[in-house]
């Protein structure tokens, strides 16, 4: 099974998906280190990913995840077109969206050190969110320890 944890940036989705992977005993894959160069460089000159930008680097997760048999994907995945390029050809294939509030995960982003991803971008990546409609949804205002253990007891039931 591949797990999808996603969500806007500064939601937790490394935090929380190395955690699950641990739990579960599976490979953890983070998606901001597949991106391409030129996507970083964007990024941190502030400026949003377009979807041109996203599908190379979509097809080249779902690459490394159709090579795995259970694994952990912390992507945002804002968009439904994106997780479903994620989950092309893969058989069990659940999502989990990390949500709070704006203020929320903004305060956490300005308390943290990002490789690329500047505060500045959090409103760009709340726009184009699309939550998804079947998917474990977490409120991320629980600690890591909590979100997690809701996450399992909800996997156990799919």
């Amino acid at each position: 099974m591949i797990v999808l944890v996603m969500g806007v940036a500064g939601v937790g989705k490394t935090t929380i998906g190395e955690a699950l992977a641990r739990s579960l005993g599976w490979r953890f894959v983070d998606a901001d280190d597949f991106h391409p160069p030129q996507n970083v460089a964007k990024m941190k000159a502030g400026i949003p990913l377009e979807d041109a930008d996203r599908w190379p680097w979509l097809a080249r997760l779902n690459k490394v995840l159709r090579e795995e048999e259970n694994a952990v994907l912390a992507c945002s995945a804002l968009k439904e077109s994106y997780r479903q390029r994620l989950a092309q050809g893969i058989a069990h294939f659940t999502v989990v969206y990390l949500h709070g509030s704006f203020a929320l995960i903004r305060e956490r982003m300005e308390g943290r050190r990002h490789r690329y991803m500047p505060a500045a971008l959090l409103e760009s990546q709340f726009a184009a969110l699309e939550p998804p409609a079947d998917a474990i949804a977490v409120d991320v205002a629980a600690t890591t320890d909590e979100c997690v253990t809701a996450i399992l007891a909800r996997l156990a039931q799919r």
